[in-house]
């Protein structure tokens, strides 16, 4: 079937009063999963909408300004005028059905961009002809690519002021290869986008009142278009043995062979289409769906997914046949219906109350309703084959990145790893008492979120959510307000500073107190030393002569810890010290195991205070990806930060990556800094790698700060 342009194809499923899909489910030859990726502001969620009016899938286009958009119907979304997650929005195009997963475009949500792309086989990739390539879009182009995930381009906003698609052309070309190929020009007039004209079948494309036409080329851009065409043939049939053979004996394959040729191409990952649209105005739009249709590869045409098994790994074939296999890429908690699980149905076929069993906690999951979204409507089906996409409510035992497989062949698919946080705050509950009600809170949004991380510092005494920026953390924390009802306030984090000595020193601690009967009796002298960073803790009993009865011993070093833990002259814990107890005395009545314990901990403070104590500082590990046009500000910044640049390599896509040791309390906003120095095109990752001193110019800044 060759491409078509301007029908409007309305679904073909039939729907009873129960709003329930009585078809059998889509094979997956008929089906297309397309993930839409692009920077922010590229109008990705607007093109969604457009192409669910386009073929027939809604009759009315909503809008993200005013909250009606299918995709954009979080409350936190239609507030900010902006996608925060994924969200699906399927259509059909004659017998295929397209799931479209809209997401975010704003890097603080980029995660939603790898979460889609586990169910995706194609990531359609939009890019504003005004503002050209961006931050974003590079960073879902290297996604795609790190995952082998085919690409296409859908350039928007043609009709806009200072649009120009020669220009972002040329930009793809340079940065993603050869394999960028245009199958459309746009067809301007007086400044607006009039059609589009189709390189495949030589042919215009026109568009009046909402209709369109085909016709001849304009002659405006006959030429332009002749030249274009003749390379697009040309690289299509490179591919195609047959055709290149026809092709030089001065035959051109018609449409339907290039189509063909193509779509090898785009399932290959070697060509990847260009198409040009208005999505605000609908031209263009009708013909995208169609090329989704057509070029997009199946589940069937892409590469089986490799699991963990029983056997060991083994490819599970996208067959609704074999055995059922999904696996959650994706948790949604709607105060409504509850838990929202959605599903990648990798083998198998789906049916109401099928049963599969978690291969991570081993227990059995009934899946009494399966329903498909659109936005945030659902619509129960009672069949789902293989290589589609399905909701299922009420999965409590369920997480994302759980694999559900058939009882007594347990199966794990490996699911992209989240990106990891970059930014932290502290935060505690407004009302007290309320902690476990806000861990609760936290833990189901990590569940819906996989870029939250939520951890307990004992140290400072701190709970931390960590994300991937500003915006995450504060939506995070409207949701937690919304959903759960928690009211929460933020500190800053506190960075886990600790002390140690630097020369040995030694006191008695004594312990006496007499308060009628059985009185409190214990001394203790230690003798303490430095021992190297990282070095720890030590106790030696070095008594002798029974100055101190072996049953008492283990309450001075008890003392010793605890008094570690409380922290030295700076409030910080004391680390990397040697505790010997050399000598003291007991009284054969009044002692006992707290007298020593106190002993123990008062002889510790005196020493600590004669030993010249420092404050040491974390140092993290900091490696840093960037544009290689950018290094020289980021080793000035890191420079300013007291970083030690280790080494720095060159990477491919004109990139660099510098790995630098850097104080912890350096880099806590570093995330928002980097951002700003990078215009977003730089990215990091910080692990603590080792505590070192801190110098004695900045021990002034922290001196009232402790933890206890």
């Amino acid at each position: 079937m060759a491409i078509t342009t301007h029908q409007q194809i309305q679904p073909s499923r039939s729907i009873n009063n129960k709003g329930e899909n009585n078809m059998p489910g889509h094979a997956p030859s008929n089906i297309r999963n397309v993930v839409l990726a692009g920077h922010n502001s590229t109008g990705k969620t607007t093109l969604a909408e457009a192409l669910l009016v386009a073929t027939g899938a809604i009759s009315r286009r909503g809008t993200v300004d005013d909250g009606t958009a299918v995709c954009d119907f979080d409350p936190e979304e239609v507030h900010r005028h902006m996608s925060l997650s994924l969200a699906l929005a399927p259509f059909e195009v004659g017998q295929v059905k397209v799931n479209l997963i809209d997401t975010p475009g704003y890097a603080d949500f980029f995660d939603e961009l790898r979460t889609a792309c586990f169910a995706a086989d194609l990531l359609a990739l939009v890019v504003s002809a005004v503002e050209g390539v961006e931050a974003q879009t590079l960073a879902a182009w290297e996604l795609a690519s790190e995952l082998s995930i085919p690409r296409m381009v859908i350039v928007n906003k043609i009709d806009r002021e200072r649009a120009n698609f020669d220009r972002v052309l040329s930009e793809l070309v340079n940065l993603f290869g050869a394999g960028i190929a245009p199958l459309e020009l746009p067809i301007m007039e007086e400044g607006s986008l009039r059609g589009i004209a189709d390189l495949l079948t030589d042919t215009a494309i026109l568009y009046e009142g909402g209709r369109s036409r085909n016709g001849p080329i304009p002659e405006s851009i006959s030429e332009l278009e002749h030249r274009v065409r003749e390379q697009l043939v040309e690289g299509i049939v490179v591919g195609d043995d047959a055709l290149m053979e026809r092709y030089l004996d001065g035959e051109v394959p018609n449409s339907t062979e290039l189509e063909a040729a193509l779509a090898k191409g785009v399932a290959s990952g070697t060509v990847f289409p260009v198409v040009c649209t208005s999505a605000s105005t609908g031209v263009g739009v009708d013909r995208i769906a169609a090329l989704l249709a057509k070029l997009s590869p199946s589940p069937s045409e892409r590469p089986p997914r490799i699991a963990e098994g029983p056997a060991g790994l083994q490819e599970i074939p996208c067959d609704p046949s074999g055995p059922p296999i999904a696996t959650v890429f994706k948790t949604f908690s709607d105060p409504y219906v509850g838990k929202i699980s959605l599903l990648s149905l990798i083998s198998g076929t789906l049916r109401p109350d099928s049963v599969l069993v978690n291969s991570r906690t081993h227990a059995e999951e009934r899946l009494h309703v399966l329903e498909i979204l659109r936005g945030k409507e659902a619509t129960q089906v009672t069949e789902v084959q293989a290589g589609d996409i399905v909701a299922v409510p009420k999965l409590t035992g369920t997480s994302s990145g759980d694999t559900l497989a058939p009882k007594g062949s347990l199966m794990t698919l490996e699911v992209p790893k989240p990106e990891p946080a970059v930014l932290s705050i502290a935060i505690k509950p407004h009302s007290k008492g309320d902690e476990d009600k806000l861990m609760t809170g936290l833990h189901r949004l990590q569940d819906e979120d996989r870029a939250l991380e939520v951890r307990r510092i004992e140290e400072t005494h701190q709970t931390l959510l960590s994300g991937l920026g500003e915006t995450h953390l504060s939506v995070a924390c409207d949701r937690l307000r919304r959903k759960f009802g928690i009211e929460v306030e933020l500190d800053d984090v506190l960075v886990p500073y600790r002390e140690t000595i630097t020369k040995p020193a030694q006191a008695e601690g004594k312990y006496k107190k007499q308060t009628g009967g059985h009185g409190q009796f214990g001394i203790a002298n230690l003798k303490i030393e430095p021992l190297p960073h990282g070095g720890g803790f030590e106790f030696i009993d070095a008594i002798v002569g029974g100055a101190i009865p072996k049953q008492y011993l283990p309450a001075v070093e008890k003392g010793v810890i605890e008094a570690m833990a409380q922290g030295g002259p700076k409030g910080f814990p004391v680390v990397d010290v040697r505790v010997t107890c050399y000598d003291g005395k007991f009284h054969p009545v009044d002692s006992s195991e707290m007298s020593f314990k106190m002993a123990g901990a008062l002889a510790f403070k005196e020493a600590v205070a004669k030993a010249d104590p420092v404050i040491l500082e974390p140092i993290s590990r900091l490696t840093v990806i960037v544009p290689s046009g950018m290094q020289g500000d980021v080793l000035g910044d890191l420079n300013s930060r007291r970083g030690r640049v280790q080494g720095t390599d060159t990477l491919p896509g004109g990139r660099q990556k510098i790995v630098a040791l850097v104080p912890t309390a350096e880099i806590q906003r570093y995330a928002i800094d980097l951002r700003a120095i990078t215009g977003a095109r730089g990215r990091f990752t910080a692990d603590h790698n080792h505590y070192d001193t801190l110098p004695a110019h900045l021990t002034t800044k922290i001196g009232g700060v402790s933890y206890n």
